[in-house]
């Protein structure tokens, strides 16, 4: 697909590295002047300070060296639905295939320090919505983003960060995002080599809103990041689902929350794919869709997810606090905290008994733990 010149790209990715000149001004100045280079001429002649021409044509050598490219709004590869926010992105980089933010998109986003259930949910649900044909965003981030990337990888993944398209955050998601990279797309506002920092976290997580039709909150403790993205969403006219979870478990008030506001309960696929089912025929644009209001759908009984990823084994010291990160109020299989935590049954069991012995844990029929209320 074509976009514009060399020349424009170039006036257009001045425009947005210049200091003072956001979202909005762009658009104003794009608007006011015609196209970038005309902007470039008009501020040039009024003496306002830009970007040089040589940091913008490194960022765009660097990023061709990296198998990266530049979107930029007004560009037939650009994202469709990014294109409807009321002050899209002027410009994104990119790694992977531009094509998979024209398929139909969900995002789905939760705690970092969720449990294991929340964990082999978040994977189940995004194998089963790539399956169906969803591709799967969510913000590379520990616990539940990870394990949604991880469960759409084969299907259909997109990863927006806080950083540049080249730098893993956290670290230990480096091969995860080289995979993305590889067989999803990579999506950031920044040039490539920024390291992420706090400042631009809502940046990433305005992308994670604005690139699919839906956000749906896994695990979410109250003021997370991912009730922003839930917002940012609502705002832009998406639809929000939850998954509610216990009452006393602080990783659900934020889920539970944003049901009692109006959110969608989604316990499955199905209740999403219920939810979704108007934009499935209809890939390019989230207008014009007339919806009628639909009950919330509650399955009987849901499809097994599959076992949750494993992650590297904790430290000794911490092998205790591991294990409370991963359990929850409403139980969790000792099998499953076995394959989350990396340790072995005979560990798990020892520190699951130490705990019950605390009072910080108690042991549930089906061979089950859980975190005791007072804990929670």
């Amino acid at each position: 697909m074509s976009g514009f010149s060399q020349a424009e790209r170039l006036a257009r990715l001045r425009l947005v590295r210049t200091d003072g000149i956001g979202a909005v001004s762009f658009a104003q100045l794009i608007r006011r002047f015609g196209s970038g280079l005309a902007a470039i001429e008009a501020l040039g002649a009024m003496g306002k300070p830009l970007a040089a021409p040589a940091a913008a044509e490194l960022e765009l050598g660097q990023a061709d060296r990296l198998g990266a490219q530049h979107l930029f709004h007004g560009e037939p590869a650009y994202p469709p639905l990014l294109a409807e926010l009321a002050d899209p992105p002027p410009v994104l980089v990119t790694m992977g295939d531009p094509s998979l933010a024209h398929r139909p998109v969900v995002a789905i986003v939760g705690a970092r320090n969720a449990s294991a259930a929340g964990r082999t949910l978040a994977h189940g649900l995004a194998e089963a919505l790539g399956a169906a044909g969803w591709v799967v965003a969510s913000g590379m981030a520990r616990g539940i983003d990870s394990a949604a990337h991880h469960g759409s990888i084969e299907t259909g993944t997109i990863a927006c960060v806080a950083g540049g398209v080249d730098i893993a955050y956290p670290p230990e998601n480096a091969a995860l995002q080289a995979d993305v990279a590889e067989n999803g797309l990579i999506l950031s506002e920044l040039p490539p080599g920024t390291e992420p920092q706090a400042r631009h976290f809502p940046r990433r997580n305005r992308l994670i809103a604005g690139v699919g039709r839906g956000v749906i909150v896994i695990e979410a403790a109250p003021g997370s990041g991912s009730l922003i993205t839930a917002r940012l969403a609502g705002e832009a006219g998406r639809d929000i689902m939850a998954v509610p979870g216990h009452p006393t478990d602080p990783r659900s008030k934020g889920g539970n929350g944003l049901i009692k506001e109006g959110a969608v309960l989604v316990e499955s696929a199905a209740d999403v794919l219920a939810v979704l089912s108007p934009f499935a025929l209809a890939p390019q644009s989230t207008r014009h869709v007339q919806r009628a209001p639909r009950p919330v759908q509650v399955q009987g009984r849901n499809p097994p997810a599959p076992a949750p990823l494993p992650a590297p084994p904790p430290p000794p010291q911490g092998r205790a606090a591991a294990i409370l990160e991963l359990l929850s109020v409403s139980g969790v299989a000792v099998d499953d905290l076995v394959r989350a935590s990396g340790l072995s049954v005979a560990d798990v069991q020892a520190i699951l008994s130490d705990l019950e012995l605390d009072g910080q844990v108690i042991r549930m029929s089906g061979g089950k733990a859980a975190l005791a209320a007072q804990v929670a």
